[in-house]
């Protein structure tokens, strides 16, 4: 397949993901799925929309084959794809130097997997192609810079970027996208690893800086979530559901009761059942195969995977996986349950519930 722009795309999908356990003892964090779709797919599809076509997927750690299962080799998703391993979590900037020989001193473009945007960066690529910058960074502003790396900027330039600072600079955060030329491999390459024995990438932007003067910046000024914790990925969830372009056709069966209230936009997937006196309060997306009992409710904010079955259940602002089971009185909210769950209750209460791949709860 011919490169359709003049440039490689890079999606990091190692790491241990320490903060999103138990989700992550069976497989990377970037497989779990935002609206019933793996969060790195909506990287890989951003940058297939550019135009790019030749991507390098780092894996590592737990579940990197299942990240090699997923992707395959990239035809389905328009894109050709080669894998390159990391033996341990050494850091980006580790990760990037692994992808040299692949970028074949072009231009590219690197892509955190658990990076969530929403805006197209096809503008982004065109202005780095058509740009003598060593590296172009998006920037977009948080409420809590401390967590961040933070660009301090001044009069349309970038002076410093600093791995979260105690007293920051500024509010704009160094998102997981960076758009970099070969250069960055030879300050790499004299990088010395950090407080977590790491290779920062903020310190190598930083020092590229500081040789050449020559790192610009982009601003996001739409949605952008760094999906490190499962608020934020419950966050994203509700975010994307709310804005997905299927809404814009409300997808229904056909034939459902008078009874059955649907408010706001709701995908309901195909040959679902749907019973009576069923609740479903928008934006909510049910997968395929999926049964919905009589007296559930669902919603606001909930993705329900393929092949599950809730019955007599309040779900509300959660990711429920495929093929789980929720027979609960409970009301389960701001909950990630991982696939092939199941939870009994009798007891009418509410409960904040993250359980990894297979876990059955009788309460």
């Amino acid at each position: 397949m011919e490169n359709l722009v003049k440039m490689k795309g890079i999606i990091l999908h190692g790491g241990h993901g320490t903060r999103l356990r138990p989700l992550t003892h069976t497989g990377p964090k970037q497989l779990l799925p935002i609206a019933n779709k793996p969060m790195s797919q909506y990287c890989l599809e951003t940058i297939a929309e550019t135009g790019i076509s030749d991507i390098a997927i780092i894996i590592g750690g737990v579940g990197a084959d299942k990240v090699r299962e997923y992707y395959g080799n990239g035809n389905k998703f328009g894109v050709n794809i080669t894998y390159i391993e990391q033996d341990e979590p050494r850091g980006i900037a580790h990760a990037i130097r692994l992808c040299k020989d692949f970028i074949n001193n072009e231009k590219f473009l690197v892509f955190l997997g658990d990076n969530i945007i929403q805006k197209s960066i096809a503008d982004f690529v065109e202005k780095f192609n058509n740009t003598n910058s060593d590296a172009t960074v998006l920037l977009c502003e948080v409420d809590n810079p401390s967590q961040f790396g933070i660009a301090d900027v001044e009069n349309g330039k970038i002076l410093k970027i600093t791995e979260k600072p105690k007293s920051p600079a500024s509010n704009l955060a160094v998102t997981g996208i960076y758009f970099l030329t070969p250069v960055i491999f030879e300050i790499i390459d004299n990088l010395k690893p950090s407080w977590r024995n790491e290779l920062e990438i903020t310190d190598a932007l930083d020092n590229l800086l500081k040789k050449n003067d020559n790192v610009s910046y982009e601003k996001i000024t739409d949605y952008w979530k760094d999906t490190g914790t499962p608020d934020d990925i419950l966050h994203a969830n509700g975010e994307i559901i709310s804005k997905h372009p299927a809404f814009q056709h409300r997808h229904l069966p056909k034939n459902l009761s008078e009874s059955i209230s649907i408010t706001g936009n709701v995908i309901i997937g195909e040959n679902c059942v749907i019973e009576e006196n069923v609740t479903i309060h928008g934006p909510v997306i049910i997968g395929n195969d999926c049964k919905v009992m009589s007296n559930s409710k669902i919603g606001p904010n909930v993705s329900l995977g393929d092949n599950s079955i809730i019955s007599v259940s309040l779900i509300e602002n959660s990711i429920i996986m495929q093929n789980c089971k929720i027979h609960s009185l409970t009301q389960i909210k701001n909950s990630i349950i991982a696939n092939n769950s199941e939870i009994t209750d009798d007891h009418e209460d509410e409960k904040i519930f993250l359980l990894g791949e297979g876990s059955k709860i009788s309460l």
